[in-house]
């Protein structure tokens, strides 16, 4: 890969990250409990996108992404130690 595809890709996995994260997630108070995360898939890859804290993971292998959004939500739960 040249360095110049590497770039549009990169470009292309921020700019599909961005977009997840203006996606429509109001609230009328707090924040959800547990978290609102969306895991968002680009080719292969996958990302976990939480709407409430605005995190992300990045684009990892599809089965990280997985446990990563049950992970988080477990650890956003009410009466969570997190």
């Amino acid at each position: 890969m040249t360095a110049g595809e590497s770039a549009a890709r990169a470009a292309v996995a921020a700019s599909t990250l961005a977009a997840a994260h203006r996606r429509d997630h109001h609230h009328t108070s707090e924040c959800c409990v547990p978290h609102c995360v969306e895991t968002v898939h680009l080719g292969g890859k996958a990302a976990m996108v939480c709407h409430d804290c605005g995190t992300d993971s990045g684009f990892l292998d599809n089965r990280a992404v997985a446990v990563l959004c049950r992970e988080h939500a477990e650890e956003t739960r009410e009466g969570s130690a997190a």
